[in-house]
């Protein structure tokens, strides 16, 4: 398949427009109906097998979904914005997710590539010199942006997908396309796998745009170092009563609250390694002059392994109980987030690095590399593996103008050729394995 790194410098320009298309229409987690539309319909056009919706999501497993209100809002926009009202149907309430099979004439393994698409909901930076601003492909939904690469990972997978599409029969086995709703607070990867779509993958492949790969023309083969971790909403509620004339009639969830958001900060770290935690919103009270029965906080674990982030998990659910009761208010505490940890497959990404490597394609090519962060496609790598499979997780090289889920966010679109020739040239070898 050498021709294929030929062809894929063709495709710079056509890479480069989709990504700009995306990365205008925006669309945060559970709300992809356009993006999702789009990618089953070049699949379809492709020759892939496609499902969606009910057919590749468990309902039970959705973690954080928006109101029904604003599902509903967010798909007649995107119906709008050029999505098939049929298939925007078959995604409603939020079910967004989307898979592409292909079956090839000669027998070989089961190779799954997984991509995100969802975006940040960040206010996107309208200074002259952000690129996407002076070239008029800054986000048109105010408050959502795609400030972490999604886009370009959607261009990349499509490309892929319309790549082997045309070398089908230079390919071998089966491949699956998996295309994401909601990684942002790693919401949706697990209701994706609950529905048993992976469980006959071999070789498991997924990356990143930048992150830590953060020079053009660099590819690293393995990212390590995924945190498990949770995301946890607590509602507190109180009585209001006046606060001059009667706040003995109250229960204070405001106090509540912010005694939970501290104790929360004191649990202990855990010996056998890292573990994180953080109150990232507080949200309190109705008025001046009345004694708060409303409170709220959002918060996040995280730990080196699952073991650890489920201690730091429960320690919170603890502190959170004790502070509602030491204010005499309810409290309810819901999960609307979550990834394990999981471990690479290190026979898998060496070989990536010798295949990248002879590839000649890559100025570096480094062999591991450590995320220090979540990453919910851990639930399809700890799947895959579980059942004997392979996984692995990469990152390509990018230089970017501001960090990740900065609202100056924009990667160099270079990169995006690179990741495709590896990943098709990827999935024939572990195809033919």
């Amino acid at each position: 398949m050498n021709e294929i790194w030929q062809e894929v410098y063709g495709m710079q320009g056509e890479l480069t427009k989709r990504r700009r298309d995306l990365h205008r229409y925006p669309e945060s987690a559970w709300t992809e109906f356009r993006t999702a539309s789009m990618v089953a319909t070049e699949l379809t056009k492709l020759g892939y097998e496609v499902h969606l919706g009910n057919e590749v999501m468990d309902e039970k497993e959705m973690m954080g979904v928006p109101s029904a209100q604003i599902l509903q809002s967010c798909m007649d926009r995107a119906i709008s914005e050029g999505a098939d009202p049929a298939l925007v149907e078959k995604m409603s309430g939020g079910k967004t997710g989307v898979m592409g099979i292909m079956h090839f004439a000669k027998p070989g393994k089961v190779v799954g590539l997984r991509f995100d698409m969802d975006s940040n909901e960040v206010v996107e930076s309208s200074d002259s010199t952000h690129r996407p601003m002076a070239e008029n492909f800054r986000s048109t939904h105010e408050g959502c942006m795609h400030a972490c690469g999604h886009d370009g990972h959607v261009t990349v997978g499509l490309a892929v997908a319309k790549l082997i599409a045309e070398h089908k029969d230079e390919m071998s086995g089966t491949v699956k396309f998996f295309f994401q709703p909601a990684e942002e607070g790693v919401r949706g990867a697990r209701a994706m796998v609950a529905s048993g779509i992976v469980d006959d993958v071999e070789y498991f492949l997924s990356g990143h745009i930048g992150f830590n790969a953060d020079k053009d023309n660099e590819l690293v083969c393995m990212t390590g170092g995924f945190l498990a971790t949770s995301k946890l909403d607590a509602h507190f509620t109180g009585v209001s009563s006046h606060a001059g004339a009667a706040p003995e009639q109250g229960k204070n969830a405001l106090l509540a609250a912010a005694q939970a958001a501290i104790s929360l900060h004191t649990i202990s770290r855990h010996g056998a390694g890292a573990s994180r935690i953080n109150v990232g919103v507080i949200n309190a009270g109705t008025g001046r002059n009345v004694l708060p029965d409303v409170g709220e906080i959002k918060m996040e674990t995280r730990g080196a392994n699952t073991d650890i982030n489920n201690y730091m998990m429960n320690e919170s659910k603890r502190m959170i109980a004790a502070a509602a009761a030491m204010y005499d208010v309810k409290v309810t505490t819901k999960e609307v987030g979550g990834a394990p940890a999981c471990e690479l497959s290190e026979d898998m990404g060496k070989e990536i690095y010798n295949i990248a490597t002879a590839s000649g394609q890559f100025t570096e090519v480094v062999p591991f590399i450590s995320l220090g962060a979540s990453e919910d496609c851990s639930y399809f790598m700890d799947r895959v593996q579980r059942n004997g499979g392979q996984a692995t997780y990469m990152m390509y090289g990018t230089t970017l103008k501001a960090g990740h889920h900065n609202m100056a966010f924009d990667f160099n679109e270079e990169c995006l050729p690179k990741a495709v020739g590896i990943l098709v040239t990827l999935a024939q070898h572990f195809g033919n394995k």
